[in-house]
């Protein structure tokens, strides 16, 4: 489970776009986690081999993430990772909380030597147990070369461009990548801007210094919108901040969490933008993934995701907090794990970024819990039933804890679409009048044209540092703003361009025989267990329109 040496290393001209989090590295953030730890050592109770205990048995997420914890040294010996959920026996999820250990194989323990048995039950803090249980995890090693697969049906033949409206699920690309737009969102604060999310890895190439966003295509590649640039992101968070609490002994911790936000453009019609997932309907608010709750509330759960790839496509929640270290210790958690129903794919690339919903249950509404980042179809599987083969999992960022980083809010309605771009022009006109002051007698109206002609952009200007491929005089180099970035949590990249880019403007095809090797920045966002480079777009001379198969 070893990625190539220079994943570890980041390249000057990403290190506007891209620094790691730095709170857990700091001696006294050490040291706290240190003593965490060890004042909940002073409530383990004894074990005797061979019973069982007499404690409560887990019921919640954060039992079975505090107990891994404390034993996360004997479970990182002979583990390629390890999550929490329900044991699972015959392929099928059973209601006995569990602490499941990914092996490379698994055999009986008859032909092991008794070091290098797990225990069958694990006992935490105050007598609190679970059970273990081994998973195989049949692992690729380096990245296989897999044909780039997508489905055709009407639903998917819509999201790429066919429909008049634009929404979750639809296709956005970059300059050279594409993925799928996870969900209407809006700021909590400043300006109030709406917006979507989608991944970081689909909206951030750093190949180019404007981080602009179309649909279906951008305008060197085929017919396409300019949407607008990405104002934030994130990609790693430590676990303290993400979780509220200390997921590990190790004091270097960090969470996947791969989001970016992009403003809808000055100019861009929002009239043609719907809340409703094509495929689903309406959806509810956010299921809020709370530790403290039984786990019976997400793990075993049926989960539905609409992509531009796939389409729509079922699932079940089989694990959560998924955790793996890599060759220099360094831990890394990703949130959600799922297996598609009947065997099936739950994504294929370029749906990276669709929400994952959970079903209609007891009459209510369907409602986010996710978004997909990354899956493992080019890197392994997971065999949970010895009559079947290995089977692909998906993995994907909690969407409450993603949203309250970024500070957005989600929009799930057509009506709250409306409201919210009201409260973006009333925060507009606000800002216009407190920047004018009292030199500028009248208060600024609010204009009675159409809402998307009379946005600005607002973004925060705070030096930007040097790209040394970018020329001093270039054009793009002149419109892009600076990165504000905030090194505990996320990136705030402020909106490049607020209008849409002149067609004639715009470079010609791409050269991108650079691309066909990952950047030195995707390098480093390939972790051991699923993440793969974005699907990129392909400008052949031929046909401009031709997507890389």
């Amino acid at each position: 489970m070893k990625p190539s040496d220079d994943r570890a290393q980041l390249s000057e001209n990403s290190a506007a776009y891209f620094l790691w989090p730095t709170s857990n590295l700091q001696h006294c953030a050490a040291e706290g986690r240190a003593n965490y730890f060890g004042n909940l050592q002073k409530g383990l109770l004894p074990r005797h081999p061979g019973r069982l205990p007499k404690g409560q048995q887990a019921n919640s997420l954060l039992d079975l993430m505090t107990i891994r914890a404390f034993h996360s040294k004997i479970l990182r010996r002979f583990s390629l990772g390890t999550a929490v959920g329900f044991r699972i026996r015959k392929g099928a999820l059973t209601d006995i909380p569990a602490i499941l250990v990914f092996v490379a194989r698994k055999v009986h323990k008859k032909w092991l030597n008794p070091a290098q048995c797990l225990p069958a039950i694990l006992e935490g803090p105050g007598g609190v147990w679970c059970d273990v249980d081994v998973v195989e995890f049949s692992y690729y090693g380096a990245p296989a070369q897999t044909p780039k697969e997508q489905m055709f049906s009407e639903l998917v033949d819509m999201l790429c461009g066919s429909d008049e409206c634009i929404g979750s699920g639809s296709q956005v690309a970059s300059q050279e990548t594409f993925g799928t737009l996870g969900a209407i969102v809006k700021r909590r604060t400043g300006n109030r801007q709406v917006g979507f999310l989608t991944n970081r890895h689909v909206a951030v190439d750093l190949d180019y210094p404007n981080q602009k966003m179309f649909h279906p295509l951008p305008p060197n590649l085929g017919p396409g919108v300019y949407l607008g640039a990405v104002e934030r992101a994130t990609s790693f968070i430590t676990d303290d901040v993400w979780y509220g609490i200390y997921a590990g002994t190790n004091p270097e911790t960090f969470v996947r969490a791969d989001g970016a936000f992009i403003p809808f453009a000055d100019d861009f019609d929002i009239s043609t933008v719907t809340t409703v997932v094509r495929g689903v309907g309406d959806i509810g608010d956010v299921k809020v993934i709370d530790l403290q709750c039984p786990l019976n509330s997400l793990i075993g759960r049926q989960v539905c995701k609409v992509g531009r790839s796939s389409g729509h496509t079922t699932g079940t929640v089989i694990a959560y907090a998924l955790e793996y270290n890599d060759e220099k210790g360094i831990c890394f958690f990703t949130d959600i794990l799922v297996v598609g129903e009947n065997r099936q794919t739950f994504d294929l690339e370029g749906d990276s970024g669709s929400l994952i919903i959970l079903t209609s249950q007891d009459g209510e509404q369907p409602r986010p819990i996710g978004i997909i980042w990354g899956g493992t179809a080019n890197r392994g599987r997971l065999k949970l039933t010895s009559d079947h083969g290995p089977e692909n999992w998906t993995s994907g960022v909690d969407l409450g804890r993603l949203l309250d980083r970024l500070e957005l809010d989600l929009i799930i309605t057509n009506e709250s679409l409306q409201d919210a771009v009201q409260q973006q022009r009333f925060a507009l006109v606000a800002a216009v009048n407190s920047a004018v002051g009292e030199s500028s007698g009248a208060p600024v109206p609010i204009p009675e044209e159409k809402v998307e002609e009379i946005f600005e952009p607002l973004g925060i200007q705070i030096q930007q540092l040097p790209r040394p491929d970018m020329a001093a005089s270039g054009t793009e180099g002149e419109e892009a703003s600076n990165a504000v970035v905030n090194v505990e949590e996320h990136q705030f990249i402020s909106n490049f361009v607020g209008m849409s880019p002149v067609r004639g403007d715009q470079d010609g095809p791409r050269n991108i025989t650079n691309l066909n090797s990952p950047s030195e920045e995707e390098l480093a966002m390939e972790l051991h267990l699923g993440d793969r480079e974005p699907k990129r777009l392909r400008s052949d001379s031929g046909s401009s329109l031709d997507l890389e198969k």
